[in-house]
């Protein structure tokens, strides 16, 4: 993933060091209910399109323009999937990120997908049954999506059924 110029000034001074940063994941489907993936150029791995959000930008705006950045595909938000914090990754140059995803179901509207950044070598439509090889995250978000109906999904540590509270989402871990 291309490095947004407003993370380049914070390592400037932040240096190497932990930063908490949004991040935004598109489960892209077609009127056929396939899924858009792009093949990434940094691992040759599969997965669902994801980036950052610029500073102000609203995370399913993000998703949008990151769809359509990475794959030239025209895709409207349709609903929130779920929200996570993701455990900290450290890159080969040693920064280290850790990053809340928000991941959005949307709807393709047009365009026609092929490869259109730099970050990824390939770009394809798949039926849900004929998936490459992909890793849980992207599975797990591919699952969420395709749930009509289902609310938003979140992870939480505190236990809310034991004061009372009736959950809004599910509370485990990712199905």
């Amino acid at each position: 993933m291309a490095t947004p110029e407003f993370i380049r000034r914070l390592r400037a001074s932040a240096g190497r060091q932990l930063l908490f940063l949004p991040g935004v994941t598109a489960v892209v489907l077609d009127d056929a209910d396939r899924v858009l993936l792009g093949r990434r150029a940094d691992n040759g791995r599969w997965s669902v399109i994801g980036g950052i959000p610029e500073p102000g930008e609203q995370p399913a705006d993000a998703a949008v323009r990151e769809v359509h950045e990475e794959t030239a595909v025209h895709a409207v938000p349709e609903r929130l999937v779920l929200v996570q914090t993701l455990a900290p990754v450290q890159y080969p140059n040693g920064d280290v990120c850790q990053f809340v995803d928000m991941t959005f179901r949307c709807r393709a509207v047009g365009g026609e997908a092929r490869v259109n950044d730099e970050e990824s070598v390939e770009v394809g439509w798949f039926a849900p049954d004929a998936l490459p090889p992909l890793e849980e995250f992207a599975l797990t978000r591919i699952r969420r999506a395709r749930q009509d109906g289902a609310p938003t999904w979140f992870e939480t540590t505190v236990d809310t059924r034991s004061m009372g509270a009736r959950p809004i989402g599910e509370g485990a871990a990712p199905a």
